[in-house]
């Protein structure tokens, strides 16, 4: 089988932002080139995900493709959770570019450099939930942290961005640090970087649960720092508000799934011998993250604020999910990780769509204030229904989207019997109705101090669009996207059998 068709998204998402890069600077006129180089990365997402759905029939879960001839050490994966995470991407880079084109009008002379690396940053995506070594995790979350600092920091006269920047930047780089310390100890225990490998000899060996438990807590502050999670979140509120708002929607929800799907392959494939224990830190962090999460983003006057803490309580509701993992391979609905799926599925069309929302009204009202929010209803009844359909999704209230990640993910703590964190878990849920809600009750029943109709473009009208169809036909219609679920998790688990 030929590497290179398996590894044909890569490829495609590099030479389209490569191409947009030198296009960018050879191209004097830079308003023609703004007009062209969006629909060109438009062009480069569709045709990855074109690429990858061609190979989902040739993906067999093998270990062994993309790898260092040299030495044969295992690089990549091209099973067929690593294409989830590819198609992912490639709609995650496809929405963010859309909602980019009316808020970067102003800014057309460095257009080129943010669809070129926002094509990059969905590289880094792929490579990091496609890596199966140490080496490789550790490039690819570097390469994806690198290029969301660059566009955190997009706009370089803006002091909040570049202030906001720093910060994450320097969060991260503690975070990788610590990381690369929990990696060394797999290493130094196992002598291998491999991730089937290190499972066999940690299966064979006799090494003391306590020294990869502190593997376990030094690994999970790099890949907690990239999902949000309680306590590696602090970057995340002041990025999300300094950043371009696009940005802020690329950063809750681009990030987060390449986090989750690495950790997924850690913990599943390299460390199940040890579920016992990281299960009780997953379940302790998961808590810690959904009551933080929704206790801070009550007192929230900023709508990117809150979002950001919504977006922190929400990986602390799909880490539930791992947390309640089983290796058993069977047809059982409720394993954990195809729930997590499906949860990221549902959040990538709802995160997105709120924030198109909040872009068209930034660019019409110059404010993410939620007091300004007021009167939106009679602003603007599309804009105001499509918030209220993303909200119930982002609470679980059918018949969206939300639900379904949500009755699957508590489903899965609920069929191992963790009672107590799916309670919780439903507790949180019911308290993030307030501050989801509040924001309706200033849209819908207060009354604001500017009447005017707001008429979003064609474009961003439409996305919302899409992505409010998409966030409903997940629950009316959920039987392909549970499919896909399914599918894409079950590989990933015949891995260890």
């Amino acid at each position: 089988m030929n590497d290179l068709l398996l590894l044909s998204p890569e490829i495609t998402i590099t030479v389209f932002a490569f191409a947009i890069l030198s296009l960018d600077l050879v191209w004097q006129d830079k308003q023609k080139s703004a007009t062209v180089l969006p629909w060109l990365a438009l062009a480069g997402a569709i045709v990855t995900l074109l690429a990858t759905i061609y190979i989902w029939p040739l993906a067999n879960g093998d270990f062994s493709l993309a790898t260092d001839p040299a030495n044969a050490v295992p690089m990549l994966a091209v099973d067929k959770m690593a294409l989830f995470f590819k198609i992912f991407t490639a709609l995650t880079v496809a929405l963010v570019g859309l909602s980019a084109l009316e808020y970067l009008k102003t800014r057309t002379q460095l257009m080129g450099e943010f669809y070129a690396m926002t094509l990059f940053a969905g590289l880094g995506m792929m490579l990091l939930s496609s890596a199966t070594n140490l080496i490789m995790i550790y490039l690819a979350l570097e390469f994806l942290s690198i290029t969301s600092y660059i566009l955190t920091c997009y706009f370089r006269d803006d002091l909040r961005s570049t202030e906001s920047a720093m910060k994450y930047f320097l969060y991260g780089a503690v975070a990788s640090g610590v990381m690369l310390y929990g990696f060394s100890f797999l290493f130094g225990i196992t002598g291998s970087v491999d991730l089937a490998t290190i499972a066999t000899t940690l299966a064979a060996s006799k090494t003391p649960v306590s020294l990869i438990s502190l593997a376990v807590i030094l690994i999970l502050a790099g890949f907690g720092f990239k999902i949000a999670l309680v306590p590696f979140h602090q970057w995340s509120p002041d990025a999300y508000e300094g950043a371009p708002t696009p940005i802020t929607a690329f950063l809750s929800v681009g990030p987060k799934a390449a986090g989750f799907a690495v950790l997924i392959r850690v913990l599943v494939v390299a460390l199940p011998a040890y579920q016992l224990n990281w299960t009780a830190m997953l379940s302790f962090i998961a808590i810690l993250t959904m009551t933080l999460g929704n206790l801070v983003a009550l007192w929230q006057t900023n709508i990117k604020r809150m979002l950001a803490y919504s977006s922190i309580a929400q990986a602390g509701y799909m880490l539930i999910g791992l947390a309640a993992w089983t290796s058993q391979p069977t047809t059982n609905l409720l394993g954990g990780v195809n729930g997590i799926l499906l949860y990221l599925f549902a959040y990538l069309f709802t995160n997105l769509g709120v924030f198109a929302v909040v872009i068209i009204l930034e660019n019409k009202m110059g404010t993410a204030n939620i007091a300004d929010y007021a009167g939106l209803i009679r602003r603007s009844p599309f804009l105001s229904i499509a918030l209220f359909i993303f909200f119930l999704s982002l609470v679980g209230i059918p018949p969206t989207g939300g639900f379904m990640g949500k009755l699957f993910v508590f489903g899965a703590a609920f069929n191992q019997k963790l009672y107590w964190l799916m309670a919780i878990g439903v507790i949180n849920s019911v308290i993030s109705v307030y501050y989801y809600f509040d924001v309706l009750r200033y849209a819908f029943f207060e009354v604001g101090a500017d009447e005017s109709p707001i008429q979003p473009g064609r474009l961003l009208n439409g996305l919302v669009a899409v992505t409010v169809a998409m966030t409903l036909a997940m629950a009316l219609y959920g039987q392909p996207f549970i499919q896909l679920a399914n599918s894409s998790a079950m590989q990933i688990l015949a891995t260890i059998h």
